[in-house]
């Protein structure tokens, strides 16, 4: 019988290098790849995002981009289920699916199962903002304290996202978020190999955060973010518009900052997020660790994927 296709995650700090390694492996095994990233879902968000250029995608076809526009919101369980059917699509090519991308809640929660919460609900959402608008958010959160005192302990009373969250579902299913959490949907049954891209050390990351963030600007990423300001249905709490980047960029289009102090406070951000992100893969079991300055980094990847296959 032969032996099952696996699925390879190729994990890493922002601006690691993870989409031009599974863009080099394309040259050398029969793969597909797959965006795991929370801010490359949405159309319309090109520069900000790092996302590969019309010609690359061209040559590299990338699933899960360009999903959903910026005015709409992706749950960590819809892209469980878009990319669960990816990699059937993969393997009934007999391909390799390559998970790429920077969102590690994305990959916790396919890996290892997700809770089966309700989608996000637009109209409960409006409602819950509303509600903070007028009473701020530890109003609410004394709210989401009353029906939830376990999801309210863990949640800071001006985290707005988490609030939110936790309070919406309780009102679209009537049971408290910590409650259904304790009921997992099925993990990912299919040999697995996790590759953490990292740099040389944590000043190169950063040299390479901010350079790139400089190139984004150079390349219309102000311009970029105007088109969004200037649509007039988004605002700064949307996902899309809290990704790191456009919520600096947005402040200063709202008049609240120059740009350089919003570039400078990008940097930071992003630099943050990087930070977060190697925190959660040095708490990570099985992976393997590669430096993406490695000449032979390819070359390890493709023996690695290989050698899996049979």
């Amino acid at each position: 019988m032969a032996r099952p296709l696996p699925v390879v995650f190729i994990m890493g700090a922002t601006a690691s290098g993870k989409t031009g390694l599974a863009m080099e492996l394309l040259n050398r095994i029969d793969a597909d790849i797959v965006s795991v990233d929370s801010a490359m879902i949405y159309k319309g968000m090109d520069i900000g995002t790092a996302k590969p250029s019309a010609e690359e995608l061209e040559r590299a076809p990338h699933a899960l981009i360009d999903v959903i526009d910026p005015a709409q919101s992706w749950s960590a369980g819809e892209f469980c289920a878009a990319a669960r059917v990816e990699i059937a699509r993969s393997h009934e090519r007999n391909r390799v699916p390559l998970l790429t991308g920077g969102t590690m809640m994305y990959f916790r929660s396919l890996e290892h199962g997700l809770n089966e919460l309700p989608a996000a609900d637009a109209d409960v959402r409006r409602d819950i903002d509303a509600q903070a608008a007028e009473h701020g958010w530890p109003s609410v959160h004394a709210e989401l304290a009353r029906h939830d005192p376990a999801a309210a302990s863990r949640i800071h009373e001006n985290d707005s996202q988490r609030i939110q969250r936790a309070l919406e579902v309780y009102r679209l299913t009537g049971s408290p978020l910590s409650q259904l959490q304790e009921v997992r949907s099925e993990p990912l049954n299919f040999p697995l190999i996790k590759i953490a891209l990292n740099t040389a050390n944590r000043d190169e990351l950063h040299r390479r955060i901010n350079t790139r963030f400089d190139t984004m600007l150079e390349a219309g990423l102000l311009d970029e973010v105007k088109g969004l300001y200037e649509r007039g249905d988004l605002h700064q709490d949307l996902p899309s518009i809290r990704s790191v980047g456009y919520r600096q960029l947005w402040a200063h289009l709202e008049g609240s900052a120059t740009l350089e102090e919003a570039s400078d406070k990008a940097k930071t951000a992003t630099r943050q997020l990087a930070k977060r992100q190697m925190t959660w893969l040095r708490s990570n079991q099985n992976l393997i660790s590669l430096l993406a300055s490695d000449a032979d980094t390819v070359a390890r990847t493709e023996a690695l994927i290989t050698a899996a296959i049979g």
